[in-house]
């Protein structure tokens, strides 16, 4: 496996050799004029909920090239910030965004059998995939999602709420709830067949598409009303550029494919080698039903994935270079991010082992939330989404009792690192735009 650690002497070379021969003000993130120091600053002119722009800027100021503490970015040095994607940088979903595309463009190959397609995928769906789908269509070429609704529906549900249109599991069997979910490796492996560079045509699309359309508005597919728009958060952008200003390395790490996470992280001015998601692993030029494993575990059809401890072991693998079994534990503060931002319980243990701030966009998902509200060392920051935000929920989280997913799936309390029970949580951030 390929290693993107910020610890690599070439690799950090090179980038704080461009960006000093590039934007030398930027990669110094300050410079005196008349003996006033400029640090780079979150803009004031974006609305962020209570006192969330103070605790990012600490972060920034703390760690960043203004700090006293600052050894000039080089080998190791640079501080490390990591997002989630979608309705964290995004409003609304870039993966489902690309499948609606390519449903409606035909885009999708039909397989040599459903079963296939994931260990994990029940006879029930297998059963309803093939007798919606078809088998008229040859092996290996394009089905016709735009106009066989039937398709297209067992798809998105199977996809979106892991059963059948009739209801039934359409996953089933024994995996580790906190490395994968099916339904989320099943995306990359309903592209198998397709080369990178066409499933990256296919994001760029629905990218563009997504992106022009009014906020707000929705579209067919199949007979499902899926969102049609999406918009890069301002807040978002402007802090995705304040970091990189202030010399902070920023990636993405997203429960997405690699190849539409890219696609979508280049609008932010994120690249691949930044940008960190399920990785297919790809024979003979095509991608297959196969993904790259992490830390001790192979590759498999989807039994690890940049999920909940998943994304933890990613991004101690690939950004900071810790392999083995190790890669799937806490590190130190020295291996580890200054800043983490996510909005669902897929993020929650990486945001949690940030050393500086841990953003949270409020989606009303338990655990993250309880986390975050729960504010063990007050560097949690929930904000409320900044583009049609979530009402207030009504019921107090249940922290104390099943906020937390166990491996095997079983709903448990949240424990704060000292062992301690995290009380249930009243929702504080939520109502009006951010």
């Amino acid at each position: 496996m390929r290693s993107r650690s910020v610890l690599s002497t070439l690799t950090m070379a090179a980038a704080l050799a461009a960006t000093l021969t590039s934007t030398p003000a930027q990669a110094h993130g300050a410079h005196h004029t008349g003996g006033t120091r400029h640090c780079p600053q979150l803009s004031k002119k974006l609305r962020w909920h209570g006192d969330n722009r103070a605790k990012l800027q600490r972060t920034i100021d703390e760690r960043g090239t203004c700090s006293a503490k600052w050894r000039g970015g080089g080998h190791g040095h640079r501080p490390v910030a990591a997002f989630d994607w979608d309705n964290t940088i995004v409003k609304n979903d870039a993966t489902d965004a690309t499948i609606a595309w390519a449903l409606r463009h035909d885009k999708i190959l039909r397989p040599q059998d459903w079963a296939d397609t994931s260990k994990w995928l029940t006879p029930a769906a297998d059963r309803a995939l093939t007798e919606a789908c078809g088998t008229d269509v040859p092996v290996g070429k394009p089905l016709p999602t735009s106009s066989n609704a039937a398709c297209a529906d067992e798809i998105l549900q199977v996809r979106g709420e892991a059963e059948t249109m009739s209801g039934r599991q359409a996953f089933a069997g024994g995996w580790n709830h906190r490395r994968t979910v099916p339904q989320y490796a099943w995306v990359p492996q309903l592209f198998a067949g397709h080369t990178v560079a066409e499933l990256r045509s296919y994001a760029r699309a629905a990218r563009d598409e997504a992106l022009a359309a009014p906020i707000g508005s929705e579209q067919r597919v199949g007979t499902h009303t899926v969102p049609a728009y999406s918009r890069y958060y301002a807040q978002q952008k402007d802090l995705l550029r304040t970091l990189r200003r202030a010399g902070f390395e920023v990636y993405i790490v997203s429960a997405g494919s690699e190849p539409v996470a890219e696609e979508w992280a280049s609008g932010v001015g994120i690249d691949r080698k930044h940008t960190l998601a399920i990785r297919s692993v790809v024979e003979h030029g095509r991608i297959t039903t196969w993904t790259e494993g992490c830390g001790d575990m192979p590759r498999s059809k989807g039994g690890m994935i940049p999920y909940i401890d998943g994304k933890r072991c990613v991004i101690n693998q690939e950004i900071f270079g810790i392999e083995g079994a190790r890669a799937w534990r806490k590190q130190d503060r020295g291996h580890r991010i200054a800043i983490g931002g996510g909005d669902a319980d897929t993020d929650v243990t990486f945001v949690g082992d940030a050393t500086g701030t841990h953003l949270v966009l409020n989606r009303n998902k338990p655990e993250i939330m309880c986390r975050g509200y729960d504010d063990a060392d007050g560097r949690w920051a929930v904000n409320p989404m900044f583009i049609e935000p979530l009402p207030r929920k009504e019921t107090p989280y249940p922290c104390a009792t099943e906020g937390r997913t166990n491996p095997d799936g079983s709903l448990g309390p949240v424990r704060r690192s000292d062992g301690s029970i995290v009380p249930d949580q009243k929702d504080t951030a939520f109502g009006e735009e951010a």
